[in-house]
């Protein structure tokens, strides 16, 4: 991915963060939330494409010119290709990826979300939430489920459970028990 850079002389002075917070912007950057559809700035709290522009990003990919025009626009804002947030304190809440998304009947549905409700369920040990093509939405969130030891939880239990925390478009529509999840090194 991009790699950003920071000059002390850009920092601020420490101050306390909110859980799960990655801090504010630095000094002399702009950042702004967009819409991934649209590329239209969105506002507080709601949650798009992170994109940052000031002399701490990168200037482009080492010889070549096509992966740097898909990640740096012509107005010269950086698209992170996380999807976040800006709250009313200024302080940036990364919540998933841009590809990862989910896309529902023209809504987004970020799976990390979910799968974070998930394995806060007691009977739940892992859990990952993945879209599945569907005609009339274009895609829709399942989950396969890791469950605990001893557990019988059932897949309408999992379904009602996230279903009482969530907007309508981010209802779990198919549940698949499995032994393990599959983690890719980070």
């Amino acid at each position: 991915g991009p790699v950003l850079a920071m000059n002390l002389a850009f920092a601020k002075e420490p101050f306390p963060v909110k859980s799960g917070s990655c801090g504010t912007v630095v000094r002399n950057a702009q950042i702004k939330i967009i819409d991934t559809e649209t590329g239209v700035s969105l506002s507080r709290n709601k949650p798009g494409e992170i994109c940052i522009r000031g002399p701490e990003i990168m200037k482009g990919y080492l010889n070549d010119p096509e992966a740097t025009a898909l990640t740096i626009d012509k107005a010269g804002w950086l698209h992170t290709g996380d999807v976040g947030y800006i709250d009313e304190d200024e302080e940036i809440f990364i919540v998933d990826r841009v590809k990862e998304l989910i896309k529902y009947k023209g809504f987004q549905v970020a799976p990390a979300e979910l799968e974070a409700l998930l394995v806060n369920h007691p009977l739940i040990r892992d859990a990952a939430v993945v879209p599945q093509k569907n005609e009339a939405a274009g895609e829709v969130p399942v989950a396969f489920v890791v469950k605990s030891e001893e557990s019988d939880i059932s897949e309408q239990e999992i379904k009602d459970y996230i279903a009482k925390q969530v907007i309508y478009y981010k209802k779990i529509q198919k549940v698949y028990f499995v032994d393990s999840i599959p983690k890719a090194p980070s």
